[in-house]
């Protein structure tokens, strides 16, 4: 047993607790990378030690480590990055005193820690990520009101037992999270690399589905033992996910769908493709997995959390209500002026038709909040849209506290209104139970760089980008990774990432403006003062004055690296005002 800043890590049975003894979830990677940091005497552990220890003999990317570590900070509580630290040679130790005790002694909390949010801190971008849930003192109450709320419980208990035999059993006993079992992915390639490529990604999708919260994962190997994986699972779980591998032309091609494993309902299918001659195979196998999951695993959200139950004339229009929901997606992910007036219009008018579809208000919430973001509201209207956008989203996480969207629309309004701790909160949830989830990763990427973190940021671009999905967003996180890079003086490494992000969707400004300072610095001047050119045909009126977003709540850090920014912006030609 050993212990650390309140926490104990007990190795014989592999868990991490917290002070009150509330044991905390990871990812067996991620604390056999914790408990090497916790025996290793305080010394500075290389990249390169830490990668053969945690994947040995294994060929893995850097992404793999900086998640584990981001993920570790998050289950620590460690916003501040005081307790993993990174070292100035570029590896990383555990910043504290570590003491080895028995086992069996109680837990000793060395001193608690508050979280600025009044949640568990957010659960940052991971291929595999389990649940964190680092409850210090559970639901806020006392020690005395503890004791009293489990009185009262004992009470209910009582209650419930006397009352039993005139009670349905579901009433009294909650069903276990449904499984879903991973069947091992069919090779069809008739390629050398087929085999190796199809066993990885169906340890990808294991790894994927095991890390979200309302659902459990079987792995192939578990499905059965000593009989038929197929058989075993139809008869010990609740869903399947099957999928095939193929190579077609220049393409490997996976095809998955999920099945209900008693009916053999196919609940949703999903074909993701990626290039043959991707020379960087991890990378191929990412997108491949997170073009299916992303997929398979909102589908799955929306069987397990479904909608309240339709009136009559919301059954009428269901599907009207769909595809006003879509275009409204659409606009989001990939925004135009116009493309979301015209989305506004058709779900003002479908909310008009069914004020009470609670999916239509939370599709119209957060379209608006792009349409904050993108600065297309005044003053006074975007105070009245955040007003009702707030109230709906509170009314909505009420009712589906675990459903996607709702999520994602809650975690826009953070971010759109400059909550950025609690937007990395609600991200991190959104994530939980989508890890494929390229919109969430932008917006924890943007409450980074708010909060100054910037290579941080980066890294949480990257690993959307890695992933891709959907793809019509993948322009907003091309765009964080320029803007981190030009925040930290990386010019020339800007350029590539802020040229994909417009030629995607061009019609946003923003981005030429943050191009425009990329080139200045990189003393390309003429390119500099065409693209604040482009930029001010398409946000006319734009001046020093109002060009970077809002620093509401923003860090020092990220405020005095914006002004630097601005400054470029304005020498290449930016009016003052």
């Amino acid at each position: 047993m050993l212990r650390f800043a309140g926490f104990e890590l007990d190795q014989r049975r592999a868990e991490l607790r917290g002070a009150d003894g509330t044991p905390i979830r990871l990812r067996p990677k991620t604390f056999e990378m914790l408990r090497l940091f916790a025996t290793s005497g305080g010394r500075v552990l290389t990249k390169q030690e830490l990668m053969e220890a945690v994947w040995p003999n294994v060929h893995v990317g850097e992404d793999s480590l900086f998640q584990c570590i981001r993920e570790l900070r998050a289950a620590l509580g460690d916003e501040r990055r005081q307790l993993i630290k990174l070292a100035s040679g570029g590896g990383y130790l555990l910043a504290t005193e570590v003491v080895a005790a028995s086992a069996a002694a109680p837990a000793q909390a060395e001193g608690s820690r508050s979280d600025p949010a009044g949640e568990v801190a957010p659960r940052l971008p991971a291929e595999a990520a389990m649940p964190v849930r680092p409850r210090r003192v559970p639901f806020g109450l006392s020690r005395k009101a503890m004791v009293a709320a489990v009185v009262g419980l004992g009470v209910i208990i009582i209650g419930l037992a006397v009352a039993a035999p005139v009670m349905k059993p579901d009433l009294l006993f909650s069903r276990t999270m449904p499984r879903l079992a991973v069947i091992p992915i069919v090779d069809e390639s008739n390629d050398p690399r087929g085999a190796a490529m199809a066993a990885e990604v169906t340890a990808r999708l294991t790894d994927g589905f095991a890390g979200i919260q309302n659902i459990s994962a079987v792995a192939p190997r578990l499905a059965a033992k000593g009989g038929d994986s197929t058989a075993a699972s139809a008869a010990s779980s609740d869903y399947e996910l099957r999928g095939e591998l193929q190579l077609s032309g220049q393409s490997w091609t996976l095809r998955a769908r999920v099945i209900k494993a008693v009916t053999g309902e196919v609940q949703s299918v999903v074909a993701a493709s990626v290039s043959a001659d991707e020379a960087d195979a991890q990378l191929a196998q990412s997108r491949l997995v997170a073009g299916a999951g992303h997929v398979l695993a909102r589908r799955l959200n929306e069987i397990l959390e479904p909608s309240a139950a339709p009136s009559r004339a919301r059954k009428s229009s269901a599907g009207g209500d769909k595809v006003a929901v879509e275009q409204a997606l659409a606009s989001i992910n990939q925004t135009t002026r116009e493309r979301f007036g015209a989305a506004q219009a058709i779900l003002q008018k479908a909310l008009t038709g069914d004020p009470d579809n609670l999916d239509i208000a939370v599709a119209l919430a957060s379209l608006q909040m792009r349409g904050i973001q993108m600065v297309w509201f005044s003053p006074e209207e975007a105070v009245a849209v955040e007003a009702r956008a707030n109230a709906t989203l509170e009314r909505a996480l009420r009712s589906k506290p675990n459903s996607i969207p709702v999520l994602e629309a809650y975690c826009r309004f953070l971010s759109a209104t400059n909550h950025f701790i609690e937007s990395l909160v609600t991200c991190a949830k959104a994530l939980s139970f989508d890890p494929w989830n390229g919109a969430a990763l932008y917006l924890i990427g943007l409450g980074q760089i708010y909060l100054g973190r910037f290579d941080d940021a980066l890294a949480t671009f990257r690993q959307a980008d890695r992933y891709d999905t959907p793809p019509a967003s993948r322009w907003t996180w091309l765009l964080g990774a320029g803007m981190a890079n030009v925040l930290m003086g990386r010019d020339e490494e800007a350029l590539p990432w802020l040229q994909r992000s417009i030629g995607i969707t061009p019609g946003t400004g923003r981005s030429h403006f943050l191009l425009a300072a990329a080139y200045q610095r990189s003393g390309r001047f003429e390119e500099a003062r065409a693209a604040i050119a482009e930029g001010l045909k398409l946000r006319p009126g734009t001046t020093r004055l109002n060009v970077s977003p809002p620093m509401k709540n923003a860090s020092p850090v990220c405020i005095a690296a914006w002004e630097r920014v601005v400054q470029a912006e304005v020498d290449a030609g930016l009016p003052e005002q």
